[in-house]
């Protein structure tokens, strides 16, 4: 789904969220209160420009609409693979993303992430996943890495990886398999503004990623572990 038949079905034809470039920004109007909207479009690999304007507009949000609830519309191939990026620091560009989009939650922001097309790697990790939780469209792709290149860099034999994504939702690309992890929290179908409200509603504001990924089976040890580290500490 294109991102205006998407803002269209949640808020209306004259919904106000503008395209530029690779970026979309808006305020809306949901059930009477006004929502900011924040995303990227055209599979745009997030560089140091992307990055900078998507945290741009999360900080006015925070200085000129304190509490307002920010939506994170998210299809990106993730980080941009360019040299010009990697000397401008494409790292601390991302990072910058995350720590404005943590920022918001702690002034009291609701952020809900929304994979409606693609997201990829870098460009989910610093966006979505940060939010207080990511919800997905059914036909999204989430991947963060294919499995040749996961056998190039793990050393191990694509075969190998390949069986192990048939029982394990850590080594399988696809939406459905970050539901089981935990890392989307939920499929938005049917009536997408009834899915919208009920985010806004009912979200969690803590990170229950891996004890959702335990209860769904997709992550059967990372909530232990996390525990026993906590424990320790």
């Amino acid at each position: 789904m294109d991102w205006n038949t998407l803002a269209t079905a949640l808020f209306g034809i004259d919904h106000g969220i503008a395209q530029d470039g690779d970026v979309l920004r808006g305020t809306v109007r949901f059930d009477g209160k006004p929502l900011a909207v924040i995303g990227t479009t055209n599979h745009a690999p997030i560089g140091v420009r992307l990055a900078l304007a998507q945290a741009r507009a999360v900080l006015d949000t925070v200085a000129q609409r304190p509490g307002q609830a920010i939506l994170l519309l998210i299809d990106t191939q993730g980080q941009q693979l360019r040299r010009r990026d990697e000397l401008l620091g494409i790292n601390r560009a991302m990072a910058h993303l995350g720590m404005a989009i943590d920022f918001a939650r702690r002034q009291g922001h609701r952020v809900l992430g929304l994979v409606y097309d693609q997201a990829l790697s870098g460009g989910f990790i610093t966006s979505g996943l940060i939010a207080d939780a990511c919800d997905a469209l059914p036909e999204a792709e989430i991947r963060v890495m294919r499995i040749p290149a996961m056998a190039r860099v793990t050393k191990l034999p694509e075969a190998m990886l390949s069986a192990l994504s048939q029982t394990n939702p850590v080594f399988a690309p696809g939406v459905a398999n970050y539901v089981a992890m935990g890392g989307v929290r939920a499929l938005w179908q049917g009536d997408l503004p009834a899915a919208l409200r009920e985010a806004l509603a009912h979200a969690p504001v803590d990170d229950r990623r891996a004890h959702d990924g335990e209860r769904r089976g997709g992550r059967r040890l990372a909530a232990s572990v996390v525990q026993r580290v906590l424990d320790a500490a």
